[in-house]
């Protein structure tokens, strides 16, 4: 079939051409928003959920939400190697001189830009010891002694409740809006939920929408014990069969196409749900697609171009990040399934479990795998473990050192 047609895309946080699934969570999100910008109490939400559950396409869909209730956004993806208050000046910097436009700028807009400057003193006299780098400065006076501490869990809070303030002030609200969460350290997650807590308190017009891996409700849990009570951690899971269905059945049939009831549940059993899946397997069912109809016979000659796709693309930017022994670690785990007891994992590599948390503390950071309980293990990017058996075929195993004979006692 005519591959300009084909409606299916599947990117990283590209939009789906259905999305299928989700109408909960986008109205508990609607509801959230309007309640804040209203004046009344409510959560920010942090979804959480493994890789190619389609949260960016998500907070994407809240962002465009909270723009049309009149939010200013600012929409930043978390970075392992740049620290949080490098993506957020930028983006409040303009916030506020949004703000601070025309006639009607009061007193609170200025003293938050007088504070925001303050605020990117302490922060340049880090970079100049090397600790941040920022390339940023503000031509206004700061207002000396205020966010200008160096802790950042102070001073961040002082900041962003100068801002709702000025927000306020202006009968506007600001929506931040953080993607990747989980890759924040836990001196930042801290500050951040520190803020968003005096806010909280205060009432003012500011939410945080984030997304995450699973982690990021017990990291959160980890850096302020009342994070579960200010937050709600919607999760985002792979889909129902029927909204499988219906994101795979909706898009063709807008161009005259139609699946067979075998070619759907085919698709839906070899994806588990998953969106990212989805929309692969529906674009690689299309091209291979003779005529009109796509059956069962279509789809299983789409499978080989879509597993070598997701084996070039998805799956190996992750593993190309890994060293000899997080790689080993994943295979072995793979043996196991999606998940298993991390002592399995060290077992099955022949080595005591304190020798290898080092490799799953970092195979964690890297957002690699996480716990849903202590002591277990399991991947954050759905059907990966197969993708290690294609990959790695031979499977560690325990050291094969030959065991000394037992010592005979002396007589």
């Amino acid at each position: 079939m005519d591959s300009l047609k084909n409606p299916f895309a599947p990117g990283a946080g590209t939009p789906p051409p259905e999305l299928a699934g989700r109408q909960q969570i986008l109205e508990n999100a609607r509801i959230a928003l309007g309640r804040i910008k209203n004046g009344k109490p409510e959560k920010s939400f942090l979804l959480v959920g493994l890789r190619g559950v389609g949260k960016t396409v998500l907070l994407r869909e809240v962002e465009h939400m909270a723009k049309e209730m009149d939010y200013r956004t600012v929409f930043i993806e978390a970075h392992e190697d740049k620290p949080l208050v490098n993506l957020l000046i930028p983006n409040l910097r303009q916030i506020l001189f949004e703000f601070n436009r025309g006639q009607n700028a009061g007193a609170k807009v200025k003293r938050a830009l007088r504070v925001l400057s303050s605020f990117i003193s302490i922060v340049k006299l880090k970079a100049k010891s090397g600790q941040i780098e920022l390339e940023l400065s503000l031509d206004i006076d700061p207002e000396r002694g205020t966010a200008d501490s160096g802790d950042l869990e102070a001073d961040l809070s002082v900041l962003m409740e100068v801002i709702g303030e000025a927000a306020q002030d202006r009968n506007a609200a600001v929506a931040v809006m953080i993607d990747e969460l989980q890759y924040l350290t836990e001196k930042e997650l801290s500050a951040l939920i520190m803020a968003f807590h005096r806010i909280a308190q205060k009432n003012l017009p500011l939410v945080l929408v984030g997304a995450g891996l699973p982690q990021l409700v017990g990291k959160s849990g980890r850096s302020k014990s009342y994070a579960e009570r200010m937050f709600d951690f919607p999760n985002v899971g792979p889909l129902q069969k029927s909204d499988a269905i219906l994101a795979l059945r909706e898009p063709v049939k807008k161009e005259g196409v139609i699946f067979t009831e075998e070619a759907l549940e085919e698709i839906v059993r070899v994806t588990q749900g998953y969106p990212y899946f989805l929309q692969e397997w529906g674009y690689q069912s299309w091209k291979a697609a003779p005529k009109d109809q796509i059956d069962l016979a279509t789809v299983r000659q789409a499978n080989e171009a879509a597993i070598k796709r997701l084996d070039e693309n998805f799956f190996r930017v992750r593993l190309d990040r890994l060293t000899p022994r997080e790689k080993n670690y994943l295979r072995a785990l793979a043996e196991f399934g999606e998940e298993t007891r991390s002592g399995n994992i060290a077992n099955r590599l022949g080595e005591e479990a304190n020798s290898v948390s080092q490799v799953r503390s970092n195979l964690i950071k890297k957002g690699m795998i996480y716990s849903r309980a202590h002591g277990d293990t399991a991947f954050t990017v759905p059907l990966f473990g197969d993708f290690m058996k294609r990959t790695m075929t031979s499977s560690p195993e325990k050291n094969s050192k030959k065991s000394k004979p037992p010592k005979r006692s002396a007589r």
